[in-house]
């Protein structure tokens, strides 16, 4: 299994002199399973370089088939679905899952973004590729080939968002983006969720000083993202979701604050931030 990173912010896209090293570009995350098949991880603006690199594969032929799951439809991990060149070529067929209690919920908020005074180019039912909506709930699971989905409904402020746990060919990733554990920290269920996995890929919005002002926004910190890699004994532990507003040289801070409090914890936990063009190997 390959994780590689296309946009690992939060909030609104952040380019810039500042940002050039983690880039600027919102949550999207590419997965390759050991069968060759492609899973996404949300569809922020990271979404456009993705989609314009799958363009000179089967993805342009409209030979393409991939699976997006979607956390939530907070406009930072939906921003890039209509500018996701792949759905625009006939042949390609696509499943999502994503939060909604139903399917065509799902579909209706998806179109909402693409209404006519927002994006006047394009709407959902005349992209030429098919599109198969799935609505995606707490605590059920189904099946990406030979590889198993399962998924996690993690507190978002006064929402949720869904956490994902990709078991394939012996290897386990887990995404929890846009988790708030409130201030008792990650729950039993979720550290249970996310037990063992070779890579947790875990919001990372802010730093333990600036979360308290800004605690309605629903996300975690760092301390958050660590208690969540110490406490389900995870292999390594990707940083991701930066606030918008921190630079290269902040998150480098956040990095190496997160490996002391590791190692002062004397675990065994691979600690890196999440950075765009990145390719992890499980």
């Amino acid at each position: 299994m390959e994780a590689t990173f296309y946009g690992v912010r939060g909030a609104i896209p952040s380019p810039g002199p500042g940002t050039v090293r983690y880039g600027g570009n919102t949550a999207c995350v590419a997965v390759r399973l050991e069968a060759g098949n492609l899973v996404i991880l949300d569809c922020g603006t990271g979404a456009r370089t993705l989609g314009l690199r799958l363009a000179g594969d089967a993805f342009g032929q409209g030979r393409g088939e991939g699976t997006l799951l979607l956390s939530h439809a907070h406009w930072d991990h939906i921003q890039g679905f209509p500018f996701f060149m792949p759905f625009y070529t006939a042949g390609n067929r696509f499943h999502i899952h994503g939060q909604a209690p139903t399917s065509a919920l799902l579909e209706q908020t998806l179109e909402g973004q693409m209404s006519a005074q927002y994006f006047p180019a394009q709407s959902i039912r005349n992209m030429k590729a098919a599109l198969e909506l799935h609505a995606a709930v707490d605590g059920t699971s189904f099946q990406i080939g030979a590889a198993t989905v399962r998924v996690l409904a993690n507190a978002h402020g006064t929402s949720t968002a869904l956490a994902f746990r990709i078991e394939d060919a012996g290897r386990t990733l887990v995404y929890a983006s846009d988790a708030d554990y409130g201030t008792e920290g990650p729950s039993d269920k979720a550290l249970k969720f996310y037990a063992g996995a070779d890579l947790l890929i875990h919001d990372c919005t802010f730093s333990p000083e600036d979360k308290p002002a800004r605690a309605g926004r629903g996300l975690s910190s760092l301390d958050d993202a660590v208690a969540a890699a110490r406490g389900a004994r995870v292999a390594r532990l990707a940083l991701f979701h930066y606030d918008q507003d921190y630079s290269d040289d902040q998150i480098d801070r956040l990095v190496a604050r997160g490996r002391q409090m590791v190692a002062g914890a004397q675990t065994n936990i691979e600690l890196f931030g999440a950075a765009e063009g990145q390719t992890v190997t499980l």
